[in-house]
C-alpha cells in the first residue's frame, strides 16, 4: 500500500510543478504587459527588477495554485486510466476513494499552506511591490511634461513643451537657471527625450532651434530713496546661437528612484491577515458608530423643540432658564421681518441639506471601506476552499475521459479554469457595488462548483455510464437514426 501511495504522489507531483511554473510565467507576463510603460525608460536597476518580480510572484500564487491543482490532478488520473492502471487497482478491491485517499491528504496540505501563505506573506509581498511600482511610477518623466504648461520639477531648470506625449515633444522651452551669473534659454521646434543608463541625466535630442544666453548677471545696488543705481542693462553681454541639431544634458539627481515608505500601504485591506482585517471592521464599525451618534444629537440640537431637557424643570417644553417658546404668527409681522426670517429658514434648510449630504457621502465611504476589509478576509478562506474542489472535479474528471498528457486534459482545465475565474471574478465584483454581501461574492465559485465536485467524484467511483465519452456517442447515434 505504501507503494501505492509514493506512486500516486509520484505521479501527481510532476504535473503539479511544471502546471505551476506555466501558469505563474503566464502571469507574471501579464503583469509586466500591464505595467510596461511604467517599468520601460526609468533606467532601473537589474535587482531592482528581480526585487519586484519575486514580491509580484508571491502575490501571483493564489492564482495560480487552482489552475495547477486542476489540471494536474486531471492529467494524474487521466493517465492512470488511460494505461489501464486505474482499472486495475479497481479489480484489485480498491474503490476510486481509497486511490484518492493519498491525493487527497497532499492536497489537503497544499490548501492549508497556502492559506498560510496568503494570510501571512501574501499581504507582505503586496505591500512591497505595491511601493515599489508606486515608486517607479512617480519617476514617470512623461508624467512630468505637461503641454501647455512650465514645469519645475527638475531642479535649477523650467520647461515647457506646446504638444507631444510619451517622449517626443513640439515646441520645447529650457531656461536653465543652474548658474546664478548667466540665464540661458534653448527652444527647439522638435525634441525627443530618453534617459542614461545610470538614470541620472535626461537627454534632449534637440531638432532647429536657437539658445539665448546673457552672462555676468549681479544684483543691483538700490539708492535710500529706492531707486536702482545702475539701471543701464543693455550693456550685458548676451549671446544668440542657432542649429539644426543637438543635445541638452539635464541632471536628474533630486528626480531618481526613491522607494516609497511601507507605512504608506501598510493599512489597505490586502497588506493585512485575517486577525488584523477583524480587528480593523471592528475599529471602523465603531468609530462609524459613534459620528452617527454624534451626528443625530448636533442636528437634534439645533432643533429647539427636539432638545433634551432636565427633568426638574417645571415647564418642559422650552429651554432651562428661558421662556416658553412662542408661536409666531407671520402675518403680524412685517414684510422686512417676514423676508429676513424666509432668508433665515433658506439658509438653514440649505445649511442642513449640505450637512446630511456630506453625511450620507462619508457613510457611503465607511460601509465601502468594510465591505473591502470583509471581501478580502473572505478571499483568503474562498481560496483554500477552490483548491479542494478543483481537486475533487479534476481527479475524477480524469479518470471519466481517460485521456492524459497535455491534450485533452489541457482543454478541460482550461474550461473548467474559465468558469471558475469568470465566477469569481462576477463574484468580487458583485460584492464591492453592493449588490450582494461579500461572503456570498467570494464564496460564489466554491458554491457553484461543490455539487459537480460531489456529482463527479460518485460517478467516477461508481463508474457511471451517464459521463462515459462512449455513452454519448451512442445516444446521438441512436438520436440521428430515429
Amino acid at each position: 500500500m505504501k507503494r501505492l501511495y509514493l506512486f500516486s504522489i509520484r505521479s501527481f507531483a510532476g504535473p503539479f510543478i511544471v502546471t505551476l511554473i506555466i501558469s505563474m510565467f503566464i502571469l507574471v507576463l501579464q503583469f509586466f504587459w500591464v505595467y510596461v510603460d511604467d517599468l520601460m525608460g526609468k533606467g532601473l536597476s537589474t535587482w531592482l527588477i528581480l526585487e519586484l518580480l519575486f514580491y509580484v510572484s508571491a502575490s501571483l500564487i493564489p492564482l495560480a495554485l487552482p489552475l495547477a491543482i486542476l489540471l494536474s490532478s486531471l492529467m494524474t488520473f487521466g493517465n492512470l486510466s488511460e494505461y489501464n492502471e486505474l482499472t486495475a487497482l479497481k479489480a484489485s478491491g480498491l474503490s476510486l476513494y481509497r486511490i484518492i485517499r493519498p491525493l487527497f491528504v497532499v492536497v489537503l496540505i497544499i490548501a492549508l499552506g497556502t492559506f498560510y501563505f496568503a494570510n501571512y506573506v501574501i499581504p507582505v509581498a503586496n505591500l512591497k511591490w505595491h511601493s515599489l511600482i508606486y515608486g517607479i511610477q512617480n519617476t514617470k518623466i512623461s508624467t512630468v511634461l505637461t503641454p501647455g504648461v512650465y514645469t519645475k520639477d527638475f531642479e535649477g531648470y523650467a520647461i515647457k513643451v506646446m504638444e507631444g506625449k510619451d517622449s517626443v515633444y513640439y515646441g520645447v522651452t529650457i531656461h536653465d537657471h543652474t548658474n546664478r551669473l548667466q540665464i540661458k534659454t534653448v527652444k527647439a521646434k522638435e525634441a525627443r527625450i530618453y534617459k542614461s543608463e545610470n538614470g541620472k541625466y535626461l537627454f534632449f535630442d534637440l531638432k532647429d532651434g536657437r539658445i539665448f544666453e546673457e552672462t555676468n548677471l549681479t544684483n543691483g545696488n538700490y539708492l535710500p530713496n529706492g531707486q536702482l543705481q545702475n539701471p543701464d542693462i543693455t550693456n550685458r553681454p548676451h549671446r544668440v546661437s542657432e542649429f539644426t541639431h543637438g543635445t541638452y544634458k539635464l541632471n536628474l539627481s533630486g528626480f531618481t528612484f526613491n522607494r516609497s515608505d511601507d507605512d504608506t500601504f501598510s493599512d489597505k485591506y490586502e497588506m493585512m491577515n485575517v486577525f488584523q482585517i477583524n480587528e480593523a471592521t471592528d475599529s471602523l464599525e465603531k468609530r462609524f458608530e459613534e459620528i452617527q451618534k454624534s451626528y443625530a444629537v448636533g442636528l437634534k440640537n439645533q432643533h429647539p423643540y427636539f432638545v433634551d431637557l432636565p427633568k426638574n424643570l417645571p415647564d418642559q417644553s422650552g429651554f432651562a432658564s428661558t421662556e416658553k417658546p412662542k408661536n409666531i404668527q407671520l402675518e403680524k409681522l412685517s414684510k422686512i421681518e417676514q423676508k429676513s426670517n424666509a432668508m433665515l429658514l433658506v439658509s438653514k434648510l440649505r445649511s442642513s441639506n449640505k450637512a446630511i449630504e456630506n453625511q450620507l457621502l462619508y457613510q457611503s465611504v465607511s460601509e465601502r471601506d468594510i465591505k473591502m476589509y470583509w471581501i478580502e478576509f473572505h478571499r483568503k478562506f474562498a481560496l483554500t476552499y477552490a483548491i479542494i474542489v478543483l481537486f475533487f472535479i479534476g481527479a475524477p474528471l480524469g479518470a471519466i475521459i481517460r485521456k492524459g498528457g497535455f491534450g485533452a486534459p489541457v482543454v478541460i482545465a482550461a474550461f473548467v479554469f474559465m468558469i471558475y475565474f469568470i465566477l469569481t471574478s462576477i463574484g468580487d465584483n458583485l460584492a464591492r457595488t453592493f449588490v450582494v454581501s461579500p461572503f456570498f461574492g467570494m464564496w460564489i465559485a466554491g458554491i457553484f462548483f461543490t455539487p459537480i465536485a460531489i456529482l463527479t467524484t460518485y460517478a467516477a467511483a461508481n463508474d457511471s455510464k451517464i459521463f462515459s465519452l462512449e455513452s454519448w456517442k451512442k445516444a446521438f447515434k441512436r438520436n440521428k437514426k430515429a
